[in-house]
């Protein structure tokens, strides 16, 4: 089939590169002059790698990333250590794939290069898709320039501020969080060797923490500090001064200054959500990743799934196009409780975890303090563990593939 992927960010890539290996022919419009990928950090749990094994691009992301040796949480003014879990060859054992970080574009670039090898793929710039209408059968995907395509099937990954979403859904703009993050990147030689460790360290403070991790092969420092502090308007990638950042955390633990203050070029989002989704279809159309899903980084989990979308709907596609509603039905019935309970996770450990308030802070120290190693690993079974999104329609429905 002849398929338009509208947004060719993590997403759409991935999307792309699923389809096309199982033989459709993929069309992605990509908005901006190129494609490109810009942001620092991102963390990658071992459901996200077994996506992109999935994809093919595994191997070529684990290339650049760093594998930490843990994962810590501390008390962000007293520094106490309040919980740890290990990321070593057990916990690999145990989920199946390695917990990395990379920098954003060392995920991106594997996915793009995929699509750029494949000859079922045609990547499009400068081409926003606006909207679309039905026809029998597939769809036609209009542009902002007047351009029309004409497809079997429109996947809409056009992230948080979606146009495919805002016609399927009628849900208007993304709702503010209230939550500031300030992110900088720093060479890895700048930072003082005690400061210096390969693992994703996060401090938990009142209304604010902080996570840092090496990225870029070790030789780069990503910093993001978010403060819950009721933040009205959407701001995306505004510059701020040094001394912004670190009058607004004056009070935070020595090192987290020592690290804030190594900061340089700081840039501030504030971060938005949506409702979540039960169904995100219609007809010839769906969403994925951010446009379906958008969720707060508190769970890492954004672009991992993103990708668990894009192998489901891979193994869900049909060849003929009178079948494509039926599995565009059931990507959102089998991804949407999912999705909703990592964005349903990601919003609780903002509110009571990372950024738990006067008496409260004390009971959650106290409760991150009484898990074990075995503990954590049970509780994030559902998360790191995941293998459904790799079934196979014959192996969620033997009848029909018999049929």
């Amino acid at each position: 089939m002849r398929i338009v992927v509208a947004g060719g960010g993590i997403a759409g890539l991935a999307c792309a590169a699923g389809l096309a290996r199982m033989g459709h022919d993929m069309v992605v419009l990509e908005r901006r002059p190129e494609f490109g990928e810009l942001g620092a950090g991102i963390q990658i749990a071992p459901n996200g790698f077994r996506a992109l094994d999935e994809l093919g691009v595994a191997e070529a992301v684990l290339a650049s990333s760093v594998r930490v040796d843990d994962l810590t949480i501390r008390d962000g003014l007293s520094g106490e250590h309040l919980i740890g879990l290990r990321t070593d060859a057990d916990y690999e054992a145990t989920f199946g794939y390695p917990y990395a970080v990379v920098q954003r574009s060392d995920l991106y670039q594997p996915l793009l290069d995929a699509c750029r090898q494949e000859a079922r793929i045609e990547l499009r710039t400068g081409a926003y898709a606006v909207g679309y209408a039905h026809q029998l059968p597939g769809v036609r995907v209009i542009l902002q320039s007047g351009e029309e395509l004409i497809a079997d099937a429109l996947i809409g990954a056009d992230g948080i501020r979606s146009a495919i979403r805002r016609q399927l859904v009628g849900d208007g703009d993304p709702v503010v969080s209230g939550h500031t993050i300030y992110r900088a990147v720093i060479d890895m030689e700048c930072v003082p060797l005690e400061l210096r460790a390969t693992r994703v360290t996060l401090w938990a403070a009142e209304d604010w923490h902080f996570v840092h991790y090496p990225i870029a092969g070790g030789a780069k420092l990503n910093l993001a500090i978010t403060r819950d502090d009721g933040a009205v308007d959407a701001i995306s990638g505004e510059a701020v001064t040094d001394r912004v950042v670190l009058d607004s955390f004056r009070h935070a633990h020595p090192e987290v200054r020592q690290l804030l203050g190594l900061g340089r070029n700081w840039r501030k989002w504030v971060l938005c959500s949506r409702p979540r989704l039960d169904d995100w279809s219609d007809g010839a159309v769906v969403l994925v990743g951010d446009a379906a899903h958008p969720m707060l980084q508190y769970a890492a989990q954004g672009a991992s799934m993103a990708l668990e979308d894009a192998v489901l709907l891979a193994r869900l596609m049909p060849v003929d196009v009178q079948s494509v509603s039926l599995a565009f039905a059931e990507l959102s019935a089998l991804r949407s409780e999912r999705a909703a309970k990592v964005q349903w996770v990601s919003e609780e450990m903002g509110r009571q975890v990372y950024h738990a308030r006067d008496r409260a802070q004390a009971d959650r120290n106290a409760w991150l303090r009484g898990f074990t190693e075995q503990d954590l690993r049970a509780a994030l079974g559902w998360l790191h563990g995941a293998t459904e999104f790799t079934e196979s329609v014959a192996e969620r429905h033997p009848a029909r593939a018999a049929s």
